[in-house]
């Protein structure tokens, strides 16, 4: 990405090589390739620009501002403003509208996968049911309260977090091990081995 300056000033942002007119000279797209130094680019006023993410935060929890482009001491930057964190809780509008916070969205995904981990097994409790004399194999039953053990375990974690950095942080995989042998884990854990 360039910015074309002018008089000390950002005329105009360039996503991609192109041909162009900057000033009364035409030029091919080549001005873009390695066949131009930086030097002959800014000697006609293209710099390559510099992005700054310092304030960029993970969108999965944020809402970033859009990038502002500057100029200065010979350098065009692109940088964030301060991000907003996403609303953590439920918000309910005027008209009963429910748009779901972050705490739920994350739940709900919990939800789903402890669902998908015990639709597997789900044949073994039915056969149970309709036939008298089977009954459903201890290690399944055991894999099956862990499963929804692990999943309670997990939404009292997500529901006790107070900020959106407390909740990204539930899922920030860490060395709990050495650095010889390290053992990468979460705050908020993992499922058990599906059986």
């Amino acid at each position: 990405m360039w910015a074309l300056i002018e008089d000390s000033e950002i005329i105009k942002i360039i996503n991609q090589p192109k041909a162009m007119v900057i000033g009364d000279t035409r030029h091919s797209r080549n001005i873009f390739s390695f066949r131009w130094s930086n030097e002959e680019r800014e000697a006609i006023g293209l710099y390559e620009i510099v992005f700054d993410n310092s304030n960029k935060k993970d969108e999965s929890y944020y809402i970033n501002t859009n990038q502002s482009f500057d100029f200065a001491d010979g350098v065009a930057t692109a940088s964030y403003g301060s991000a907003t964190a996403k609303e953590l809780d439920d918000v309910t509008d005027e008209n009963d509208n429910v748009t779901k916070g972050l705490k739920s969205q994350k739940k709900d995904i919990i939800k789903q996968q402890s669902s998908g981990l015990l639709t597997p097994t789900d044949w073994y409790v039915l056969k149970a049911t309709d036939v008298e004399s089977y009954s459903v194999p201890s290690a399944i039953t055991t894999f099956r309260a862990n499963v929804r053990t692990k999943s309670n375990d997990m939404e009292v974690l997500i529901d006790a977090c107070s900020t959106v950095d407390e909740l990204a942080t539930l899922y920030e995989y860490v060395n709990t091990g050495t650095e010889e042998n390290p053992i990468m884990e979460r705050p908020l854990g993992e499922f058990p081995e599906a059986v």
